[in-house]
């Protein structure tokens, strides 16, 4: 079966850079459209970045955007989430997603069909 696996997490300060990998395993990647999502205490999950099978379309949650960068290697079977200028509201759980037949990015949790288990991401000011 599909098995998607975070790693990268940890604790930074506020202005560090992590870079989060996401390793799909049980079936094609290419076949996927990929996304990270976040999830803090007591809020809903939200949508970091989204990237289409190619990696030729990718999107972006407004607080992000000119910070993070989401890119994938169809050849290693990996999805990527490199942070940078990390702020203490970017502290959350982090989760990778697949979403099969990834034509498009895909934008909604719903439609994604298998998820990680997430990595901890913690920002200290």
């Amino acid at each position: 079966q599909v098995q998607l696996v975070e790693s990268g997490g940890g604790l930074v300060q506020a202005g560090d850079s992590l870079r989060l990998s996401c390793a799909l395993s049980g079936s094609s990647f290419s076949a996927y459209a990929m996304g990270w999502f976040r999830q803090a205490p007591g809020k809903e999950r939200e949508l970091v970045a989204a990237i289409n099978w190619s990696g030729g379309d990718t999107d972006y949650q407004d607080s992000v955007k000119g910070r993070f960068t989401i890119a994938r290697d169809n050849a290693k079977g990996t999805v990527y989430l490199r942070m940078n200028s990390l702020k203490p509201e970017d502290t959350a759980v982090y989760y990778c997603a697949a979403a099969v037949g990834g034509l498009r990015v895909i934008l909604t949790p719903s439609q994604y069909d298998y998820w990680g288990q997430g990595t901890q991401v913690t920002v200290s000011s």
